[in-house]
């Protein structure tokens, strides 16, 4: 093939040696574009409208439960947000909702200057428009947001 650069071949049969770690990177995009097709909504439409606010209940509200139960939703919820990120991640430059999976993925797991980060992603025009959408096509109300994204977020 003359018209095909020789690196671009040696591309080609690097890519066509593996083509079973390809077969599986593929299908682990379409599992998780599916996963998040269906959990990302979801998780959006049954966080309260005052999610982001300081004085929110809703965000206060899980750590109200019995100790023990609270330890284990606490490790299954940090787990299963570490994979909604990373699947986010992967799907930035695969088929998928990328952006809306890290944040919500983000929104799950729980680590230190979260609450600043979800306020600041949650801004982000598109983003906002996005999650709004979806919330709206449920008969939600929009979120309603702090004056100043990232200030007094703790």
């Amino acid at each position: 093939m003359e018209w095909f650069p020789e690196t671009w071949s040696t591309v080609w049969e690097w890519i066509k040696q593996r083509d079973t770690l390809f077969a599986w990177i593929g299908s682990l995009s379409l599992i998780i574009l599916i996963i998040s097709a269906i959990a990302v909504p979801v998780i959006i439409r049954r966080l309260p409208s005052d999610y982001f606010l300081e004085n929110s209940e809703g965000a206060e509200a899980i750590r109200d439960e019995h100790p023990v139960l609270r330890i284990l939703f606490l490790i299954l919820k940090n787990l299963i947000g570490g994979i909604l990120v990373i699947g986010g991640i992967i799907m930035l430059v695969t088929p998928g909702q990328g952006l809306l999976t890290v944040v919500i993925g983000l929104l799950l797991m729980d680590f230190p200057g979260k609450r600043r980060l979800e306020i600041r992603l949650v801004c982000f025009g598109p983003l906002n428009k996005a999650v709004n959408w979806i919330r709206r096509r449920a008969n939600q109300p929009p979120f309603e947001l702090p004056e100043s994204p990232g200030k007094n977020a703790s």
